[in-house]
């Protein structure tokens, strides 16, 4: 049975609400500093909020149903963040600790799969080969995407095309880039490239087989990497490059600046903070590599080489293949702890690189 509140015990609440009003009147009189005021006039609008509530007898505040209304609209959202991202989270880092194929109950293994991890000679090489990935296609592709952005900022005749043409590899589909990429750089002598590097003295048995040959397989990832996404980072230089004040580069010129000068004394520290955020984003993604292992080393049977395996395959290939889901889950722990370490230098050097 519900419990009703007689009219006195409402009077009395009014009443302490009141008294409680009162108390932060005298404190905001004799506040001193703009945060202490804010946060005591929300507090006695918040009381006058409950006061009205207990005199008409309504049943939320004016701003509780606007909470409710608010999260009404990010509810569908969160709850499909919640089953489909968060649970999954907690759940992989459970699982690290557990030994289970996906179809046995699951045995508890404490830290057994990482003392595992580190025994495994496939997750050494896929460790390497990801450190040597990143430290490769990174600067390589801020190089390429900020020669690129110069480049297309002057005033160049279709220079709209040119950066279309720069910008298309990246929103093209990969199976269909890879596909004619593999056919460009096909180990046979009869590839365009080979068939190029023929033509300028190359010796048939000499010609690389790119990603056919474990000694040339990172050296094609990391060459596809560069190629498809340097016209992404090329806008978002782009856009640092115009956010530039000409009057800088004005400047320059009647001081008697050549080109390289301005873009060592002012180009480049005005691009410092866009650097500082592709970088960290680049990085991120370098990490998290797969699809374009998968589909330029994967070969017929879709099974990629130590010489060219990273952590992400090295976690499909033992969960999905192996049905090892307690290591893989292991590996995950590891890779997102290594993206964690980056994204905290993020917010370490966002101080310093803010605007």
């Amino acid at each position: 049975m519900a419990k009703t509140i007689t009219e006195s015990q409402k009077q009395e609440k009014i009443t302490a609400l009141q008294k409680e009003r009162e108390a932060f009147s005298l404190k905001l009189r004799d506040a001193v500093g703009t945060r202490k005021r804010d946060s005591l006039i929300a507090k006695i609008e918040k009381i006058d909020e409950q006061i009205k509530k207990e005199r008409t007898g309504e049943r939320f505040t004016r701003q509780e149903k606007r909470n409710l209304i608010a999260y009404s609209f990010i509810a569908p959202n969160f709850i499909g963040f919640a089953l489909f991202t968060l649970g999954p989270i907690i759940f992989a880092f459970v699982l690290a600790f557990m030994k289970w194929d996906g179809n046995s109950p699951m045995e508890f293994a404490g830290l057994k799969n990482f003392i595992d991890m580190f025994s495994n000679d496939r997750f050494r090489a896929s460790f390497v080969n990801t450190i040597v990935y990143c430290l490769a296609t990174v600067p390589l592709t801020l190089v390429s995407a900020l020669g690129l952005a110069i480049v297309l900022n002057q005033k160049v005749k279709g220079k709209n095309f040119f950066r279309t043409v720069g910008f298309f590899p990246y929103v093209a589909s990969l199976v269909a880039v890879a596909a004619v990429w593999n056919m460009l750089f096909s180990p046979m002598k009869s590839g365009p490239v080979n068939m190029l590097l023929y033509n300028l003295g190359v010796h048939a048995k000499s010609l690389p087989k790119w990603s056919a040959d474990p000694n040339w397989v990172m050296f094609t990832i990391v060459l596809f990497s560069v190629w498809k996404n340097m016209g992404y980072y090329m806008v978002i230089y782009l856009a640092g490059l115009q956010g530039i004040n000409g009057e800088l580069y004005e400047a320059a010129g009647l001081d008697g600046c050549n080109a390289w000068q301005k873009f060592r004394y002012i180009t480049w520290p005005q691009l410092q903070p866009t650097t500082f955020f592709v970088t960290i984003i680049l990085t991120i993604n370098c990490f998290k590599v797969y699809d374009i292992v998968y589909m330029l080393a994967g070969g017929s049977n879709g099974i990629v080489s130590s010489q060219a395996m990273v952590l992400v395959y090295h976690i499909y290939e033992e969960a999905f293949r192996n049905w090892n889901l307690g290591y893989a889950s292991a590996v995950a722990m590891v890779l997102f702890l290594m993206v964690l370490v980056i994204t905290l230098v993020q917010f370490r050097g966002e101080k310093k690189y803010a605007n």
